[in-house]
């Protein structure tokens, strides 16, 4: 009543018999081996000595495990390489590649050894005991080493795909591994004094607090890549800056003791993983997610050039056509009595037409709402900064839509150059400090000379006069004309 068919008596009979039968076939091989070893070497070298059976035996029991592990090897290898060839996916591919297969069935001739081998010694014989513990521990070793080559195999796969392939999860790969050597060690110890690990591991506990002085740097790395790994702080790939350091550059490998980085001169920089937890570190991958990149420069306007602007101006500036609409508009709003500069009711961006800065800042926001390459998903503005000795700064403050570098220089520069040369249409110029030839133009200039027969007069500071300007004469050939001056020829 209540007991389980496996528990009855007779059941157990069985069990325990077919497990004797199995024993009785397997010593019976051995004695028959064992009775051959002795009958060869009676009959050829003469020797009856327990010792030369047991030495003899033990080294065809060597060579036996040895040809059943090549032999069913090759029977593995070739069975996987047909799946693998025909009905393998990428996992299966990645473990014939990495040949772990093959190193699987390394654990096959010390089973053997370890099947076969007790049947020649009687007793507790030390060299027998010695044997099987070397045995344990490289089937052991084996087993670990076969699953860390999993996990990387299980990594690389995993790296290859789109969704998970920045995430630097090689630090978590590399403290598996760790952690798996490490059982094997204690494992390892364990067997050679024949103690429990559990005895091994409590002993170690008392030696904590000197491995943690020893192992400092290994220990705060360990940590460290934890965190990079779980924070998702950076990743391969990424473009980081460490503020007053050497680094300005791509990740390139992120590991559980280091941190590669290939700076944007080709240098490659190698960081501990705690310097970039415990310290301050800039990660642009926001900048690149965005698919936008900031630009962010000014022009300082010469404040005695900022004035109002006269119905003349205007019409002058209608002939700009982006500006058509906006000032036409506007003067509609003024004669309505509606001022509105900022947050317009007809959506104009925001400027004025009472000042020449104000139609300008309306023109360049404009201009950058219409560029191709700058991004109307992200911030836009044109606005003025804190006046200084020199002037008052103007700045841009758009994204561009692409990130590469050289494109992003290159539609930079192109929106500034474009700044610097509409500029004196609208009556305002850059303030620049006067360098040297300004000196010496100014100086020739007082001393009578006339400005054509200068060098380097920036450009909108002379205004020709139309009513006061006289058609030429007509020059008479019979008087050499004067010589046209020239630049003057640096020295060498």
């Amino acid at each position: 009543m209540g007991v389980s068919k496996w528990c009855e008596p007779n059941e157990v009979e069985r069990r325990f018999n077919r497990k004797m039968e199995s024993m009785n076939k397997a010593y019976e091989i051995a004695d028959r081996l064992m009775e051959w070893v002795s009958d060869l070497l009676r009959q050829v070298l003469g020797i009856t000595s327990p010792v030369w059976n047991q030495i003899v035996y033990g080294f065809l029991v060597f060579v036996i495990a040895i040809v059943v592990g090549r032999v069913l090897r090759a029977i593995v290898i070739y069975v996987i390489q047909r799946i693998a060839r025909h009905r393998g996916g990428n996992l299966l591919k990645g473990l014939v590649e990495a040949h772990i297969f093959t190193r699987m069935t390394h654990i096959i001739p010390p089973l053997v050894i370890l099947a076969l081998l007790p049947f020649a010694f009687h007793g507790t014989s030390g060299l027998l005991r010695l044997i099987e513990k070397l045995c344990w521990i490289y089937v052991l070793g084996v087993l670990v080493f076969s699953i860390n080559t999993q996990l990387s195999v299980f990594w690389k796969i995993y790296s290859r795909q789109t969704a998970l392939r920045d995430r630097p999860m090689k630090g978590m790969i590399q403290i598996i591994k760790g952690l798996l050597a490490g059982f094997w060690v204690i494992v390892t110890v364990s067997i050679l004094i024949e103690r429990s690990p559990m005895a091994l591991i409590t002993g170690l506990g008392a030696f904590a607090a000197v491995l943690m002085l020893v192992f400092k740097d290994s220990i705060l790395g360990f940590v460290a890549g934890v965190q990079l790994s779980e924070n998702d702080i950076i990743r391969n790939g990424d473009w980081i800056v460490v503020p007053g350091g050497s680094v300005n550059g791509i990740v390139i490998d992120v590991s559980l003791d280091t941190v590669k980085v290939q700076n944007f001169d080709n240098t490659i920089v190698t960081l501990p993983p705690y310097s970039l937890v415990s310290g301050e570190v800039q990660n642009w991958r926001g900048m690149t997610d965005s698919g936008g990149r900031r630009i962010m420069r000014s022009f300082t306007i010469d404040l005695s050039t900022v004035k109002f602007c006269t119905p003349e101006f205007l019409e002058k500036m209608k002939e700009i056509t982006i500006l058509r609409d906006f000032i036409e508009k506007k003067e509609a709003q003024q004669q309505k009595g509606i001022v509105e500069n900022t947050q317009n009711g007809e959506g104009l961006v925001n400027g004025t037409i009472e000042t020449n800065l104000g139609l300008f800042r309306a023109y360049m926001t404009l201009y950058l709402q219409q560029h191709k390459f700058v991004s109307d998903r992200l911030i836009l503005m044109v606005r003025t900064l804190d006046p200084t000795d020199n002037g008052l700064p103007l700045q841009l403050y758009c994204f561009s839509n692409n990130t590469d570098w050289v494109c992003y220089e290159s539609i930079q520069s192109e929106i500034f150059e474009h700044y610097a040369a509409i500029m004196p249409q609208f009556g305002l110029y850059p303030f620049q400090n006067p360098s040297s030839r300004d000196y010496i133009n100014a100086a020739l200039l007082t001393a009578g000379h006339k400005p054509d027969e200068l060098w380097g007069i920036p450009f909108g500071t002379m205004k020709p006069n139309p009513a006061t300007v006289e058609e030429p004469a007509k020059p008479d050939r019979s008087v050499t004309s004067p010589p046209t001056p020239q630049p003057p020829i640096p020295p060498k």
